[in-house]
């Protein structure tokens, strides 16, 4: 039996196929909780769950979930809740909308799907796990934002602003839930993630420059850099830390933005 930090523990981790997501899933697994993969890709999803259940011994499934449709996002906690019965910590770090263009430019559509995947699936997925975790009298949520908007990095409006309305959702539940043993956390990385690698077959130079901006002289890596501090947010420990945000970055959030991406040719 595994007597990890998390042992015994039910969690759902949203984007978990790839990145972050899936840095934060092998960890959680590594340390005892059963994991609910939430991945809109089946292929990569399956993978995660596969590996988890493989390297580590852990409980753990896959659920198909688009985090733009309320209907699923219901359902995978459901799930969860069905096959170990409760739901004890929630990341929701699930993003696959944007691109890199400037203010103008951006459409209704674009700002729509951003906050529809970086606000609303995160706010639909707490306000289903939350009964439960009410009920258990113990919870962790733990949301994924981003130094781009804290920093308001240019050609990324649609990302900026969900993460920033999410860190205000954040703040907002840790206040009404402190009382129920439920505490609500965001996570600002510095990571070369998923979404940074899309981002980055696209503008090349950003890498570069993220590499150069940081005071440690790199980007982390999603396992062993950024999955370590939502473990610690996740466990026991975190029982009196709500409503923060913890800058995960190698100290970036301390030179602000030091690049300016090449937008269409101007600055």
């Amino acid at each position: 039996m595994n007597d990890g930090a998390l042992a015994g523990r039910t969690a759902i981790v949203t984007g978990a196929g790839d990145g972050i997501g899936r840095g934060v899933a092998r960890r959680f697994a590594a340390e005892g909780a059963r994991v609910l993969v939430a991945e809109l890709n089946t292929e990569t999803g399956a993978r995660t769950a596969e590996e988890l259940v493989r390297e580590f011994g852990a409980e753990a499934r896959f659920v198909p979930t688009d985090v733009t449709d309320k209907a699923q996002v219901h359902a995978m906690v459901d799930l969860a809740v069905a096959t170990w019965g409760s739901v004890d910590v929630l990341v929701n770090n699930a993003w696959g909308a944007g691109s890199v263009s400037r203010v103008e430019t951006k459409t209704d559509a674009q700002l729509q799907r951003g906050f529809a995947m970086g606000y609303y699936g995160p706010l639909w997925a707490m306000q289903a796990a939350f009964p439960h975790m009410k009920a258990n009298g113990w919870g962790r949520v733990v949301n994924m934002c981003s130094l781009n908007g804290v920093n308001a990095h240019m050609g990324t409006l649609e990302y900026n602003s969900a993460k920033e309305a999410l860190r205000t959702l954040t703040r907002t539940a840790a206040r009404e839930w402190a009382p129920t043993g439920v505490v609500v956390n965001a996570v600002c990385p510095g990571a070369k993630s998923a979404a940074f690698h899309r981002m980055a077959a696209e503008h090349p130079e950003i890498e570069a420059a993220a590499d150069r901006a940081n005071p440690m002289g790199r980007l982390g890596d999603p396992e062993t850099d950024i999955a370590p501090v939502v473990v610690f947010l996740a466990g026991e420990g975190a029982r009196y830390l709500t409503g923060n945000t913890l800058f995960v970055d190698g100290g970036s959030h301390i030179n602000g933005v030091a690049w300016i991406p090449d937008l269409d040719g101007e600055q």
